[in-house]
């Protein structure tokens, strides 16, 4: 993916997440955003969660507008 492909899909994913924030939660260890069925955090294994509407959409805003940093199993691979 181009640099601005990628910047376009975190912009959908975070429309898709803030137009539905019941379906995911804020990880509070890593502030990683996961489905709302999530038990441990994939990223960070943490187990605290916030799934509060404003903060869930407060975090896919401020996540789909920067640029990617944490490092995800396809980086691994």
């Amino acid at each position: 993916m181009t640099p601005s492909s990628t910047n376009q899909s975190r912009i959908e994913k975070a429309k898709e997440i803030a137009n539905n924030p019941g379906n995911y939660k804020v990880c509070e260890g890593c502030d990683s955003i996961v489905g709302s069925a999530t038990v441990i955090c994939p990223n960070c294994h943490g187990y605290r969660f916030d799934d509060g509407a404003s903060r869930v959409v407060d975090q896919a805003v401020w996540l789909g507008c920067r640029e990617q940093t944490s490092v995800t199993a396809e980086d691994l691979s």
